[in-house]
Parts: C-alpha cells; sequence; structure tokens
C-alpha cells in the first residue's frame, strides 16, 4: 500500500527551504457545503506522522487522531474554505484556488516553497509545484488534506443538523441516493450549490 513521505519536502528542506507547505482540498464534488483548502507547513527535519495517509483512506476516528498529530508536529497549519455562493458564481475550479488562497495568506509567513495536490492552478495566484496524488505520496499534502477533512465533515455535520431530511451527518453533502431523495422531496436549501446538476435541473427552479 502506497504511503505517503518526505521525500519531497527533505529534497527542498536540503535545497535550502526552510517552509514547506503542502496544500490540499476537499469537498469538490458534494451537492452541497463549501470547498475548503488546508496549508501545512512541518518541521524541517521532521519524522514521518505514524499512520497519515490519503483523508479519504482513512476512518473518522483515524483523521481524529492524526489531526491532534498534525497540528503538534506543524510549523503552521491553516484551513480556510470557499462559500456555496463563491461556487455558485466563479465555478469550482476558480472556487478551490480562492479557498487554497485564502489557506496559505493564514499562514504567519510566506512559504518558500508551496506543494499542491494534482495538475497546476494558476488560480492560486502563487507559485507553486502540482503533485498529480500528491496526497498518497507527500506528507506535507496528506496533512492538509486530513485538516481540510476533518473542518469541512465537522460543518457539514454541524448543518446536518439543522436539515436532518437530507443526511448531511452520513453522506457530507455528497450526491447520495438519500440526498437525492431528499432533494427531490424537500428541494434545496441555501447550502446547495444550484449550479450543480443534480440541483439545477430540480423542478423547484
Amino acid at each position: 500500500m502506497i504511503r505517503p513521505t518526505l521525500k519531497r519536502e527533505r529534497a527542498l528542506w536540503a535545497e535550502g527551504c526552510r517552509y514547506v507547505a503542502g496544500v490540499d482540498e476537499v469537498g469538490r464534488g458534494p451537492l452541497a457545503g463549501p470547498v475548503m483548502a488546508a496549508a501545512v507547513v512541518l518541521l524541517p527535519g521532521s519524522k514521518p506522522i505514524p499512520g497519515l495517509r490519503d483523508s479519504k483512506l482513512l476512518s473518522a476516528l483515524q483523521r481524529q487522531k492524526i489531526a491532534v498529530d498534525v497540528r503538534k508536529r506543524a510549523v503552521a497549519w491553516a484551513v480556510a474554505g470557499a462559500s456555496v455562493r463563491e461556487i455558485d458564481r466563479f465555478n469550482i475550479r476558480r472556487a478551490t484556488a480562492l479557498a487554497m488562497r485564502r489557506a496559505l495568506a493564514r499562514l504567519p509567513f510566506v512559504p518558500d516553497r508551496i506543494l499542491v495536490d494534482g495538475t497546476p492552478l494558476p488560480e492560486i495566484g502563487s507559485e507553486h509545484e502540482a503533485m498529480v496524488d500528491g496526497d498518497a505520496h507527500c506528507q506535507s499534502i496528506a496533512a492538509a488534506s486530513v485538516l481540510a477533512k476533518e473542518v469541512r465533515d465537522h460543518l457539514m455535520v454541524l448543518l446536518g443538523r439543522r436539515h436532518p431530511a437530507f443526511g448531511w451527518e452520513g453522506n457530507k453533502g455528497y450526491g447520495t441516493a438519500d440526498h437525492l431523495a431528499a432533494l427531490d422531496r424537500c428541494g434545496p436549501t441555501r447550502h446547495h450549490r444550484t449550479s450543480f446538476s443534480p440541483v439545477l435541473q430540480l423542478k423547484f427552479f
């Protein structure tokens, strides 16, 4: 099983880059809720965080424990989001970049190097190195993935309590059968992404 390593971070530390920020997002695909991004800067020379993997491969309990370890070991970390209104206004790609920019801006310093999961995203506005499947291969990106998912999942649980018909505590806003059935039955809330086709195509619009 592939596990994220510090190979890229160590190479950059050896080049003199003290602050290497890993950046990742969660929540591109759901029909409801914001998209969240996190930036994590690990301590130069630090050891790998035990159990750290792509957040999608971890249970909720595993993520909670690892998130605590990430916060303890990081030189700095930050989480930020882009709202449903911004997703509908700008599109999900630009909203994702906006969330990443906000997370980076919340760090107490400007990173020497930025590692981003996926393909290049010029809309971030900062020079960065894109790593396909970075959350599976790079510790700092995987750490960012965990923090972003922890925050977003917690938010969706809170929103789910206000809108119990949609099952957000379980599906976190994704288009599951129960979520789609509730949408058809109840119509969208203000937390739904009206630019996403399953919501846009509803007869309520």
